[in-house]
């Protein structure tokens, strides 16, 4: 199981702001869980697109779509932020 967080606009988009899911074993990084959310959720896919620049979090740990999962990690999804 992976727990998957949205934040910002993603959270508003995707109309919650986490779900755990259970992907297949070649889902192993950040990006592959990001195409089998938009092939499992129309929601999802829809806000995902909308947002195709986004950062990523991985176990509170900020990371790239290209990061390495596994079963029991918590990814957060959230679009570019910027101070002022």
């Amino acid at each position: 199981m992976i727990e998957v967080h949205f934040f910002a606009a993603l959270r508003e988009r995707v109309g919650n702001d986490n779900m755990t899911v259970s992907p297949p074993e070649a889902v192993n990084t950040v990006a592959k869980l990001a195409d089998w959310l938009t092939e499992q959720d129309p929601q999802v896919a829809q806000a995902l697109t909308a947002t195709p620049r986004r950062m990523v979090a991985v176990n509170e740990v900020l990371a790239t779509e290209d990061a390495v999962i596994s079963d029991g990690d918590v990814v957060a999804l959230f679009p570019p932020v910027t101070g002022g």
